[in-house]
């Protein structure tokens, strides 16, 4: 059934994209986004994969970040699918000081490529700094 085998390599991705993401491989993520990829966070204005190479880089200079992410739903619907995720994020300052704590949701956009493999399209997240 190729709904479950697309299920199973969304789950797939979205395991190693938090892996990505936590060890710092901008390349990685890069070859896992549409060319057209957007991006919305909040307080920014949508950005592209442009932004978002420069914004993960400088991030990760800065700081130490850790994603736990928790997958809640996966629809796939012919060669577009959505993913809905519960996520958290420490981020740690490299020079010292308070990490902060974000946490929220998640909605992810996938296409399928030509080729089979699931590209990243839209991502948009709900995290804010968690009170202490």
């Amino acid at each position: 059934m190729p709904m479950l085998a697309d299920d199973s390599a969304l789950r797939t991705l979205h395991a190693v994209w938090i892996e990505a993401v936590n060890a710092g491989d901008l390349p990685r993520l890069l070859s896992w986004i549409s060319d057209d990829v957007v991006f919305l966070n909040p307080g920014q204005p949508p950005f592209g994969r442009d932004a978002f190479s420069s914004h993960f880089t400088r991030a990760h200079q800065q700081f130490r970040i850790c994603c736990t992410s928790v997958l809640e739903e996966i629809v796939v619907a012919g060669t577009v699918a959505y993913a809905r995720s519960r996520d958290t994020l420490s981020v740690i300052p490299r020079t010292g000081g308070a990490t902060t704590q974000l946490a929220g949701h998640r909605l992810t956009l996938y296409r399928q490529q030509p080729d089979g493999r699931w590209l990243l399209a839209r991502d948009a997240h709900t995290l804010s700094p968690v009170p202490l």
